[in-house]
């Protein structure tokens, strides 16, 4: 386990009142931010601030230079090579890239899209309203009684479809059910070896150790405020041979990105690091974002992932002894071994006797912050037919006592509901 005590010293939001005793427990939706990112990004805006890549004074190519090594680490920390890596505002945005810059123009009638019903709206309304676009058709594969892929479903409709692209989670920011890539990256190549994979990394980055470059998957889209990073950065990495084949192209257009304009006409620069780059880049927050995987590194990724896997069984645990109260997906968080990771947090319920909003306003009262609703899952709620939840979800500077904090209110929700 984590020192977590020590680890939240880094994170100057819980020392500044009134959030000194804050539990703070909805992580899936973004993280809390330690005081060297904040550092960081300041820094650049006092001693750095130049656009990068526009001008040739100093400060502008100190700027640049900025720019550079940031990109360089943040790739490395998701194993990825620098010009795989396309820098955006987010996962959603990263998502809607694919499907502007890449299935815009791969796609044609009746061409098949596969997803599944785990996963959060941005991972799934940008294919439908490509597909309604295209005249080509969404598909959802099946699910098993505990919310993960049916693989059997998944290889009967890889070979049916044969899909021009799967789209799935790597891990489900309800359920926490986590996806073996290699598994399923092993049933696509073996039944549809011509299908391309996308991973919504959302969850997974900054808990997970990521491997681009082993992993046979083509797109993998995340966000860095998910991860102890600022707001408003996140980034795409694609297969390199997409970049460079051309079968991956700019979807958002301006300065940067040219390589020779005229009046009717323009063609884009060569290297992938310029031709997705439209307009001024986000230096500062790319800044933060680098720092930031560097502070997990400093960490550790397997003590992240360790410290996950530990809250997400204490928090089951807690949570199954509570009365009224439904656990939704697996109520078990299986050991970790070389090739299963288990379940994972976030942790959802839905409350036999009071709404999951009340819920969440009592937790608040106790200064206890989590999320309630649909969590951007609807169709996984309609599916398993679970009525909006409460979900618990762990960051770093999450403990044992946190959950403990929890489940004492809502062990007695009565004395504040009834």
């Amino acid at each position: 386990m984590l020192n977590s005590l020590l680890i939240k010293k880094d994170f100057p939001l819980f020392s500044q009142p009134p959030h000194s005793d804050l539990v703070y427990l909805d992580n899936a939706a973004t993280t809390h931010k330690p005081q060297i990112v904040i550092s960081a990004i300041s820094d650049y805006y006092l001693q750095h601030n130049a656009n990068a890549g526009r001008s040739v004074h100093s400060l502008a190519s100190k700027s640049a230079e900025i720019f550079e090594q940031s990109r360089k680490t943040i790739a490395s920390f998701f194993g990825a090579k620098d010009q795989e890596l396309i820098l955006t505002r987010n996962t959603t945005e990263a998502i809607n890239g694919v499907a502007l810059g890449w299935a815009r123009h791969q796609l044609e009638t009746d061409d098949v899209i596969l997803s599944t019903s785990l996963e959060h709206h941005s991972n799934l309304v940008v294919w439908q309203q490509v597909c309604a676009e295209k005249n080509a058709k969404l598909k959802l594969v099946n699910l098993t009684s505990d919310g993960q892929i049916n693989q059997v479903d998944l290889q009967q409709q890889l070979k049916q479809h044969t899909p021009k692209l799967l789209a799935i989670t790597h891990l489900s920011n309800v359920t926490g059910s986590y996806q073996d890539l290699q598994a399923l990256v092993k049933i696509v190549k073996k039944v549809s070896p011509k299908t391309k994979i996308l991973i919504d990394g959302a969850q997974s980055a900054g808990r997970i150790k990521i491997n681009f470059d082993q992993l046979e998957i083509d797109f993998f889209a995340f966000s860095g405020h998910k991860m102890y990073g600022p707001m408003g950065v996140g980034g795409l990495l694609v297969k390199e041979k997409i970049l460079m084949e051309n079968e991956m192209r700019p979807w958002l257009f301006g300065g940067g990105m040219i390589d020779q304009v005229n009046s009717q006409s323009s063609t884009f620069q060569l290297d992938p690091r310029q031709r997705f780059v439209a307009g001024t880049a986000d230096v500062a927050s790319a800044v933060g974002l680098a720092v930031a995987c560097d502070y997990l590194t400093a960490i550790g990724m397997d003590e992240v992932l360790k410290h996950e896997q530990d809250l997400a069984k204490y928090t089951l645990e807690k949570l199954n002894a509570v009365e009224d109260l439904k656990i939704c997906g697996s109520t078990k968080a299986n050991e970790s071994n070389e090739h299963q990771i288990g379940r994972l947090g976030p942790v959802s319920f839905a409350h036999h006797k009071y709404q999951a909003h009340d819920v969440a306003q009592i937790l608040d009262h106790h200064h206890i912050a989590v999320r309630s609703g649909h969590h951007c899952c609807m169709p996984l709620h309609s599916h398993c037919c679970w009525p909006a939840t409460v979900r618990i979800s762990f960051g770093v500077y999450s403990c044992h006592e946190d959950i403990d904090k929890l489940v004492e209110v809502v062990t007695h929700l009565d004395r504040y509901l009834s």
